[in-house]
């Protein structure tokens, strides 16, 4: 798959003439419980030569090809990938983190790597993982069964919330650290269904857990709670340093 999925990346920057700074992979492979039958969700950041900016209208900032079942490759334009970075997207500061690396050209990761504490913002970020979370406990988990994968989708979702509430940094994209925040109560039924995902499809169910459905709903209480005393870094605190950067990666990725 590897192989398959680099072969994909080249033929994207020979047919769109572009160059992708860096593809991560940003499901359930990355977030370390995928299932066998886990789809790849490939993700790619990627700019134009330098003429592409200097028209009067913006062109296409995204570019999405669903492969197949197993295969989905979406990216967005580096102009886009850093306004989002400077509004703090948390989809990002994942996909930055991941431990699935498929390409990364001119040491993208390592030259955005000092500007990330500066643009997150917790209150922001809390937000995003509280309405994953709001919809596990809302529309997925209501049922006497529930899907193992949704069930997954909403304890990272409540885990990434307490780090930030409790920790005050960005939240790790991967499970297994996030897992250090369970209950010692829980740990043991969590780890028994991981390893129940680690050998089922994606669409395996199990009883609902009246346990983990509580804890579920009390970090969604303790998250709303906490929103308005987390401090909010200034906003546009890293513009200046995305600015030289954005214009450094242009110039370095097709150089006259």
């Amino acid at each position: 798959m590897l192989a398959r999925i680099q072969t994909a990346l080249r033929q994207l920057e020979a047919t769109h003439n572009i160059r992708i700074l860096y593809a991560c992979e940003s499901g359930s492979r990355a977030w370390g419980f995928p299932s066998p039958d886990s789809d790849y969700d490939v993700r790619f950041i990627y700019c134009h030569p330098a003429a592409w900016y200097l028209t009067l209208d913006e062109g296409p900032d995204t570019l999405n090809f669903p492969v197949d079942d197993e295969l989905d490759l979406a990216g967005w334009e580096l102009r886009k990938a850093l306004r989002l970075l400077r509004g703090s997207n948390a989809a990002l500061f994942e996909w930055l983190q991941s431990p699935v690396v498929y390409h990364e050209a001119l040491d993208f990761r390592a030259q955005l790597a000092p500007l990330l504490p500066a643009t997150f913002n917790l209150k922001a970020g809390l937000h995003h993982y509280l309405g994953q979370l709001r919809r596990g406990v809302e529309q997925d988990l209501t049922g006497e069964d529930v899907r193992l994968k949704r069930l997954f989708y909403a304890l990272r979702s409540a885990l990434a919330a307490r780090w930030i509430r409790e920790r005050q940094t960005v939240p790790p994209m991967e499970f297994a650290p996030l897992r250090a925040l369970l209950p010692p109560a829980l740990e043991a039924e969590v780890d028994e269904l991981l390893r129940r995902k680690a050998g089922a499809n994606e669409k395996t169910v199990t009883a609902r857990s009246e346990a983990l459905t509580a804890f579920l709903r009390a970090e969604l209480v303790a998250g709303q709670a906490a929103r308005e005393s987390l401090p909010v870094i200034r906003a546009g605190s890293a513009a200046g340093e995305l600015d030289t950067l954005f214009g450094q990666l242009l110039s370095a990725a097709f150089p006259a």
